[in-house]
């Protein structure tokens, strides 16, 4: 028994490929499951899918100039991913296009550039790696970056905490006392770019955002402190990453997809049995109030 399950949770392990790839995708939860919380919370969620689809012109680009290089691949999607943002936030405040409708329109715009660029490529790019994201190419520059983003990202949380959590729940009085929204807004959403940048080789673009935001819904229907929300997504993301990437092992799939497979059955089990926010729950005290009505008649 012992044996067995020492093959299938520590053998995996003693690859190299596993150790960076389990590495990378506990750096990137760290980082993804606070940021998740933030986009969670300010519903940004589907912008963030935007932000992650925005970066394949960068690569097409970088590709076209550069060729098969990692460093420029990755720079070039951090590039797309930045111009998207700022650009969605200058089009919602010199026109009227609502920030939403703004994020969706860039997202489609670059998106359909990433696309036509590639087909034109003289050698056919193998874009599974960047969009589904593979384990066996997680390499040390990778994790550095994984490494310094994830930093960076506890870092801007632990030294303007207080401005984030007002401009999460409060943004309205946040500005009126003197706090600096847009700057944290636009701070928020170039970290979402970074990481999702440092998630490509281990998430892919298609989902790598499921690093962020499935463990971030799944701890708000388990918490109602910001504190103890981040501190549950961190801890989901780490536990969803190691799961997936077993799966991943065993079961041949890409890795982002088996996280993000895990991270989705942790979400749909706490959306059924969470007590006090979960489906169940909910079914269980309207029967109750039913019957109470019922027999009180």
């Amino acid at each position: 028994m012992l044996s067995t399950l020492s093959t299938f949770f520590i053998a995996p392990f003693h690859y190299g490929f596993m150790q960076h790839g389990l590495l990378s995708a506990l750096l990137l939860s760290l980082s993804g499951g606070l940021l998740g919380c933030v986009l969670v919370l300010r519903r940004l969620a589907l912008m963030g899918d935007a932000l992650s689809h925005s970066l394949l012109p960068g690569i097409g680009i970088a590709w076209l100039l550069f060729g098969l290089s990692t460093t420029a691949l990755f720079a070039g999607a951090l590039v797309a991913g930045l111009l998207t943002a700022l650009g969605s936030a200058l089009l919602s405040r010199l026109t009227r296009v609502k920030e939403d409708s703004a994020f969706g329109s860039l997202f489609l715009i670059f998106f359909g550039a990433g696309v036509a660029l590639l087909s034109r490529l003289p050698t056919r790019l193998n874009l599974a790696h960047f969009l589904f994201g593979s384990i066996l190419g997680v390499s040390n520059a990778d994790l550095r970056l994984a490494a310094a983003s994830s930093a960076l990202t506890l870092l801007v949380f632990l030294g303007f905490y207080r401005s984030i959590l007002l401009e999460t729940f409060d943004p309205v009085f946040h500005r009126a006392i003197g706090g600096h929204g847009g700057i944290v807004h636009l701070g928020i959403l170039a970290l979402t770019v970074l990481n999702l940048v440092a998630a490509l080789q281990t998430m892919g673009i298609v989902l790598g955002l499921g690093l962020f935001l499935l463990p971030a819904v799944t701890a708000y229907l388990w918490c109602d402190r910001f504190e103890r929300m981040l501190s549950l997504s961190v801890a989901l993301a780490m536990a969803g990453s190691v799961a997936g990437i077993l799966l991943s092992y065993h079961a041949g799939v890409a890795s982002g997809a088996s996280i993000v497979l895990c991270l989705g059955a942790f979400f749909l089990l706490s959306a059924i049995f969470s007590p006090n926010h979960g489906a169940a729950g909910k079914v269980a005290a309207w029967i109750r109030d039913h019957r109470h009505a019922a027999d009180t008649r």
